[in-house]
């Protein structure tokens, strides 16, 4: 049994929101707030950099209707960032100012909610605090729908976007065959450099065919292929729906997206889109066909009507292991899962070297993609379709959602 060490909690998040990144907040904030040896729960605004600018929100002040309606609502409730601290060895600013931060406040627990960068930062922090002898626990609670965290079963986040892009593409296949005239569309789904969301289209055609071709980052994209394979598709049925990754590649690794531009977040990834629009105007031109390019862009992150309540439950369930672990003493960990899908579905949490995840990418595994590289097989369907269960429990107002509305009362 570990030491008691008393002390504030802060939760910040980090990086692209999801639907369900507030449930675990919800469960970092609920476990904390109700835990004696937690003297005060901040959620730091704009994650890291509300630690740095000493903008911390007082999670007890807020009322307790609306912080049970964080499981329920879209986008990062406390603020995000996207602000890569250096390495310690390089420039030390930063931490001596988060040291700073930690004093003033007495916290002795920190969760970073986030993506690979993310855990970077939550890794480097925890390494600093080691580093300079200040007792501080911190724990990373994984958020990526791109679902390419090291080790982890799958993320939180991930499971909602997957069922919101599957939905969609149900929809818009009934919505193409509409008229006698025929249809070719071309559905950009995100990921950069992963596959994972763009494959949730496939899990469409479990119940109907709906999607033709899926193509994915992990194979490289060859352009005349595709446009065989999309014109002997349309010249044989009549119309022809293709997924694909907005971080499709040449075989060289220049990106396809024509859309590519020198900006870049504030991580330096490349900022992509308008691949739809491409590969559209492209099949157009070769097949003279009613072509359509549809970005489903920011709607696959923050469409809090269509998640899983698997998906909610779980990211609720990593929230609240990061807290109970930290009290136990467990430090320098993040949260992920460990699932069994052999006799149902069966979903544990599971704890991971933060220097293991940070900054690495997983892949979507070669063998769930045909040979043609075009679609993914039923390995994917199998592995996919346990997560999207469920359905939200959203309240409504007036036929409108009604999502949490937090006062934000800043520390002083």
């Amino acid at each position: 049994m570990s030491e008691t060490l008393k002390g504030a909690l802060i939760i910040g998040q980090s990086g692209g929101p999801s639907s369900v990144i507030n449930a675990s907040a919800y469960g970092v904030i609920r476990t904390a707030l109700d835990a004696g040896e937690i003297t005060k729960v901040y959620g730091a605004n704009h994650g890291i950099k509300g630690v740095l600018n000493d903008k911390l929100l007082c999670m007890d002040e807020e009322d307790r209707a609306e912080l049970d309606r964080l499981p329920y609502t879209p986008s990062s409730a406390l603020g995000s960032c996207r602000y890569k601290i250096k390495d310690p060895d390089v420039d030390d600013t930063d931490y001596k100012r988060i040291l700073e931060i930690f004093k003033k406040y007495d916290v002795r627990y920190f969760c970073y909610n986030g993506g690979n960068d993310s855990m970077d930062t939550c890794n480097k922090i925890s390494k600093y605090m080691k580093k300079v002898g200040y007792d501080c626990r911190v724990m990373g609670v994984p958020k990526t729908i791109d679902n390419d965290l090291f080790g982890t079963d799958h993320c939180p986040g991930y499971a909602s976007a997957a069922k919101y892009i599957a939905t969609s593409v149900m929809e818009v296949a009934r919505d193409a065959q509409v008229y006698d005239t025929g249809m070719i569309t071309v559905i950009e789904c995100m990921g950069r450099h992963a596959g994972w969301l763009t494959a949730a289209a496939a899990l469409a055609n479990e119940k109907e065919h709906c999607v033709d071709f899926v193509y994915l980052p992990e194979v490289d994209f060859d352009m005349d292929k595709f446009i065989a394979d999309v014109s002997e598709c349309y010249k044989k049925n009549g119309n022809c729906i293709v997924a694909v990754s907005e971080g499709v590649h040449y075989a060289d690794g220049s990106f396809v997206s024509e859309a590519k531009t020198a900006a870049t977040d504030g991580f330096g990834h490349a900022q992509l889109g308008g691949l739809a629009a491409t590969l559209a105007n492209i099949m157009k031109e070769k097949t003279g066909a009613k072509v359509r390019g549809i970005e489903l862009s920011l709607l696959q992150r923050c469409a809090a009507h269509c998640a899983s309540l698997t998906d909610i439950e779980e990211s609720f369930m990593s929230g609240k292991t990061a807290v109970e672990e930290m009290l136990k003493g467990t430090t320098d960990k993040m949260v992920g899962f460990e699932c069994s899908r052999e006799n149902g579905y069966e979903c544990k949490a599971k704890l991971f070297d933060l220097a293991d995840v940070a900054n690495f990418e997983k892949k979507f595994p070669r063998e769930w993609i045909n040979a043609e590289g075009n679609n993914v097989n039923s390995d994917f369907a199998k592995y996919a379709l346990p997560l999207i269960q469920g359905e939200t429990k959203l309240e409504k107002e007036d036929g409108m959602p009604r999502f949490a509305r937090l006062k934000k009362v800043f520390a002083e």
